[in-house]
């Protein structure tokens, strides 16, 4: 499948270092794109990413991001844009690990940072991309949750900013049409990637609560990163060419 090898430019994927943004760049440079790269902390975890892109002949290349900073947001997509001569997808895959505790217990600075991080974050990478995505006549898919359609318990301090984020992707749907740009989201249900296994890692979601979850799932069981990256990499094909503003749970059926 090569969806990408006629586009110009790469696809950026924000937050290539998690589990969701791995299999999303690997995916990308298997269906034919180059990819730009965006880690936190952890820029062992690209190696995988830059290994795929040697091996199918695709370009690669990672930057260190803090996307809370405005001023380096802007410096590093504008760097991505000159490499690359361009953007043609924005991929939103980052976020903070985020503990489950109910809202009652959430103290206000620690909801203030999550919103810093993860809604002033994506705004942060969508206000630089975009002038290069109305020159591509690109897109962007945010990697948000399916919780924002049935919400879960003790996950309110993620959930808040991941409904913001999928706020401003219809807005940019809306606004941005006119220049041929798509934005659309994918929601994560549970998945043995991403949130989901930082949860199980830390025990916040023990045997029980798994247990729990998996009875309120229809299939019966937990999603894969590929089931997430293949949803994205859909919406960022010229196959979703007639579909924006749009949201895409990836979920098992939880939201039924």
């Amino acid at each position: 499948m090569d969806d990408f090898g006629h586009r110009s430019g790469a696809a950026l994927v924000l937050g290539a270092s998690g589990g969701l943004g791995r299999a999303t760049a690997r995916m990308l440079i298997e269906r034919g794109s180059d990819v730009a790269l965006t880690y936190r902390r952890s820029e062992r975890a690209l190696d995988e990413s830059l290994s795929a892109a040697k091996s199918h002949r695709r370009r690669a290349k990672a930057w260190q991001l803090n996307l809370s900073d405005a001023a380096q947001t802007s410096d590093v997509v504008a760097q991505v844009a000159a490499e690359f001569g361009g953007i043609h997808t924005l991929v939103y895959a980052a976020g903070p690990h985020v503990p489950m505790v109910h809202l009652s217990k959430v103290q206000p600075a620690d909801f203030q940072h999550q919103v810093v991080n993860d809604v002033a974050g994506f705004f942060n990478a969508t206000h630089a991309a975009l002038p290069h995505l109305r020159t591509s006549r690109g897109n962007i898919v945010a990697v948000t949750s399916a919780g924002t359609s049935r919400f879960p318990v003790r996950d309110g301090m993620s959930i808040g900013p991941k409904a913001a984020v999928e706020a401003l992707v219809r807005g940019i749907a809306a606004e941005e049409g006119k220049y041929g740009v798509r934005a659309n989201s994918v929601g994560p249900g549970m998945t043995t990637a991403g949130m989901a296994d930082r949860l199980i890692k830390t025990g916040e979601l023990d045997s029980n609560a798994l247990g729990v979850a998996k009875a309120h799932i229809p299939l019966r069981e937990f999603g894969d990163a590929d089931d997430i990256a293949e949803a994205v990499c859909f919406l960022a094909s010229d196959r979703a060419d007639f579909i924006s503003g749009q949201k895409l749970d990836i979920d098992g059926g939880y939201g039924v």
